[in-house]
């Protein structure tokens, strides 16, 4: 579309949306300002404008104001030149190649929408949204609250229902822009209509423009970001990549060491982690060797990382991976969620790290990530509210580099956005776009049903020990910390003499009985707040009974039985 007698001109003021004051030639001249939205970020004192020449003597305004220049880029800032440039392009087979009938402003239902389309096979409403907000070469629209432009969206999703084919077209006013994304500080509701009518079929594009003073014409097409995730994927990426961890199963991310970092840092912190992922790898390098361990071996490395079924569910799927896959990791999502002790967070860890597939991989970190990013209120202990997570970031995650955004996510939350504590916000590649930051509420995120109380069991710890030996009891095969090593262990606290007592009965001879320190250990639903004895006895092989009791010596411990971490302060004791 092009534009008459066109002149230059300097802004000066602008006392309301349709008038604005410029200086032409030196004189101050009252002109009409096409665009009536706020523009305000366009308009600044002595920014340079074009004006075209109005045919129209009873006009009091001799001038349209058209175009500004902003930071070097000349920006169309007339309202109806998107609709004229857009009929002009669907005129001259744009959009579709197989047109025969274009008709402007079409009424449907309660709405008016800009075009109709029909083709050889299609029938379609066209709604036009000119782009004249900027920010560092992103464009947003609206850029003031637009419930008319909700009420087309909403009606071109009725539309669709109806059978027609709808579009919505942003007509970026200025060219060379990174993508398009809804403003959703300026009008949050909009933002939302527009993404859930892409997902009901409504087709959301964006074209930039080649813009002179006295022209503006269609020209490419723009990348769109409807989600607030898809627009911070970019920043969070770069992030990543100058600041993340060096972390040895991320250096070689092979299926297997993915599988089995993963599996170790549930519950566990990494630091932590470092060590038992080396000494694993070293004793059970592959899914054949883990296959083979037996069960003690594996405790024995395991020991101090808790959650013991962790590592059973690990043999019992690498033995289900060399029974049914030849001994290779499966790489598709489903077939991964099928293995024991496998869930949807790590099999979406190892489908998009291991094998670039895109899918998502959803924890605590990336729940409170998210929920904070978007002030998200749903409740995330909630089984439903996760799976509705998953699909929505399946949805919205990028195609390209998907295990290093799941990756990036959860880095996001371990090192920036943390789980106890004031978030570090100044150092987040998404200050500026995170609605908790932005409402100052970062702790109110994510929400979560507060948990029962855990219930509390009261123990007496004994370290009942000849003059290099203690006795040791394997625990039962199904329970908590099945098949595990531990000192006897009695419910309740017991004073001195109960103990020496029970060791009587159990035809111990007692020489001496010292108290040890306290200790507690948290499980999921229960803490254990133990006391502990030392207690030196004449001959352990005196025991009446000693089927239930193994008498090893700290060397064996070390090497052979594993002992859960809950006894931490009082197997130290035994190998000091």
């Amino acid at each position: 579309m092009r534009y008459g007698e066109i002149l230059e001109g300097r802004f000066e003021s602008r006392p309301n949306r349709f008038i604005a004051y410029v200086n032409i030639d030196g004189r101050r001249e009252k002109v009409h300002v096409k665009n009536t939205g706020r523009c305000r970020e366009l308009l600044k004192e002595q920014a340079k404008v074009y004006l075209d020449k109005s045919h129209n003597p009873e006009r009091s305004t001799a001038y349209d104001l058209v175009a500004v220049e902003k930071d070097g880029r000349l920006i169309n800032m007339d309202s109806q030149a998107p609709n004229k440039a857009v009929g002009e392009w669907l005129l001259k087979g744009g959009l579709f190649s197989d047109a025969q009938l274009v008709r402007p402003e079409t009424k449907y239902n309660n709405s008016r929408f800009d075009f109709y389309v029909e083709t050889e096979k299609e029938k379609v409403f066209i709604e036009v949204k000119g782009v004249t907000l900027e920010q560092e070469d992103v464009v947003l629209f609206p850029d003031a609250p637009s419930q008319r432009a909700v009420k087309h969206i909403h009606e071109l999703v009725e539309a669709v229902r109806e059978g027609y084919q709808a579009y919505v077209i942003f007509v970026v006013q200025m060219e060379k822009v990174k993508y398009f994304t809804p403003n959703r500080r300026t009008h949050l509701e909009f933002a939302q209509a527009l993404l859930e009518a892409e997902r009901a079929g409504v087709k959301v594009l964006a074209y930039d423009c080649a813009v002179t003073p006295d022209s503006m014409e269609i020209k490419g097409q723009v990348p769109v970001k409807l989600s607030q995730l898809e627009a911070a994927c970019e920043p969070l990426l770069k992030w990543y990549d100058q600041g993340r961890r060096i972390l040895p199963w991320r250096e070689e991310a092979t299926p297997y060491h993915v599988w089995i970092s993963e599996i170790m840092l549930q519950q566990t912190r990494v630091e932590a982690v470092k060590p038992y992922y080396d000494r694993f790898m070293n004793a059970l390098p592959d899914i054949p060797s883990l296959a083979r361990a037996q069960e003690e071996e594996l405790l024995k490395l395991w020991e101090g990382l808790g959650y013991y079924n962790r590592v059973r569910n690990l043999k019992k799927a690498a033995m289900v991976i060399m029974e049914e896959y030849g001994g290779k990791m499966p790489s598709e999502y489903e077939e991964l969620l099928a293995l024991p002790g496998i869930g949807s967070y790590t099999a979406g860890a190892i489908s998009s790290i291991a094998y670039g597939k895109r899918v998502p991989a959803v924890d605590g970190n990336v729940l409170r990530v998210l929920s904070r990013l978007r002030g998200d209120a749903r409740d995330v202990a909630q089984p439903g509210v996760r799976a509705e997570i998953e699909k929505e970031l399946s949805l919205e995650m990028p195609a390209e580099r998907p295990g290093d955004f799941n990756q990036a996510l959860m880095e996001l939350g371990a090192m920036v956005c943390i789980p106890t504590g004031m978030p570090h916000c100044g150092e987040c590649p998404w200050r500026e776009s995170c609605t908790a930051h932005a409402l100052q509420r970062e702790l109110e995120f994510p929400y979560k049903t507060p948990k029962k109380p855990r219930t509390i069991e009261e123990k007496t710890v004994l370290i009942i020990r000849d003059e290099t030996r203690a006795a040791l009891m394997q625990r039962p095969a199904k329970g908590l910390l099945a098949g595990m090593y531990e000192f006897p262990c009695l419910e309740g606290h017991l004073s001195r003499k109960q103990v020496v007592d029970y060791l009587k009965q159990e035809g111990l001879s007692v020489l001496k009985v010292k108290a040890l320190e306290d200790s507690r250990h948290i499980f999921t639903h229960k803490e254990w707040h133990m006391i502990g004895y030392e207690v030196r006895v004449d001959e352990l092989e005196e025991k009446k009974n000693k089927s239930s009791m193994l008498f090893v010596e700290p060397k064996e411990v070390r090497d052979k039985y594993p002992v859960p971490s809950a006894y931490r302060v009082y197997l130290q004791n035994f190998l000091s």
